[in-house]
Parts: C-alpha cells; structure tokens; sequence
C-alpha cells in the first residue's frame, strides 16, 4: 500500500494510541475491509520493517483452500519474501485480531520484534486471551505486544461481517 494512502487512513488517530500504529492499524484495516469483499472473514495485517510497509495482507483461506492462509501468515511470507530473510528482527506487525496459535507461533518464530493488534480473540487468542504464547519463557523469542489499538473499529467490523452472514 503506498505511503500516501497509508497517510490518509490515519486522519482520525485517538491521542492514546501512538500515531504510527493508528496508521498502520488503519492499513490493516483496510486490507481486512477487502477480505469481507471477498467473503473471507476480515482480518488483515501489515508488516512495517524499519518504517516501510513491507507487506499487507488479509485472510485467504477461503479463495485458497489453505487453513493456513491467516493474514498474518501470508503477510510473514510476503514480508520475508520481500526481505530475503524469514528473520524478521527489525518489523512489526499489525494485524486487526489478536492472533491464534498458529499465527502467534509463526510471529515467535519470525522473530517479529512487535506485534500490534486490534480487538481480542476470545475464541483462539494466543497473545492474551487463551494463551500469551509471544511471552513465554520456555521459547527462543518474546514479541513486545500491543493489544487494543483501534479495537472498537476491529471489532465492529468482524461482527457486522458475521452478522451478515447469519441473516444469509
């Protein structure tokens, strides 16, 4: 996503939230609006490595077939795919829901220095909801977390997405 655009998502950042990572949430939010589109559920991530957008991705496992095709995991392979390293020490991710297991592991194991997230994932949350994975002692790597950023948002969007599919 060009700069430009990341810049006009951020028009309305909350004065608790630091600027860069309303922007940046905006962009993941953005990415998840067009998973909605495509009748994925809406989560998106963006990967920022030294404060360039190196990745934007959402969810695809449904146009994929692939139950790992999370937004977080396809932005880490995009991501290392753009850096020509799966060590990822100097990005942080953004990404609209906290993320589950599998993703949290992946984050661990990309040595992402910070992960950001919006709302809670009451379901399969693995950095602090069901389980805090990114600080546990017993792994090679703990990921600073930031949890709530533009959460309402992040959330409003995930229900009106599941609302939308009940009356289906």
């Amino acid at each position: 996503m060009p700069a430009t655009r990341i810049a006009q998502l951020a028009f309305d950042a909350t004065a608790d939230v630091a600027p860069a990572d309303a922007i940046y949430m905006r962009a993941a939010l953005a990415a998840a609006e067009e998973a909605a589109l495509s009748g994925e559920v809406p989560v998106g991530a963006v990967v920022v490595a030294r404060g360039e957008v190196v990745a934007v991705a959402h969810n695809q496992r449904e146009t994929t077939n692939d139950p790992t095709a999370h937004a977080e995991i396809v932005a880490l392979r995009m991501a290392a795919a753009r850096l020509g390293s799966w060590r990822l020490v100097d990005a942080d991710l953004y990404v609209t829901m906290e993320p589950c297991p599998m993703c949290a592991g992946a984050i661990v194991n990309a040595r992402i220095r910070r992960l950001v997230y919006g709302c809670d994932d009451p379901k399969a949350g693995a950095v602090r909801t069901l389980f805090q994975l990114l600080e546990d002692q017993r792994l090679n790597h703990r990921v600073e977390a930031v949890p709530g950023v533009l959460a309402s948002e992040c959330a409003a969007l995930l229900k009106s997405f599941f609302s939308r599919l009940r009356v289906r």
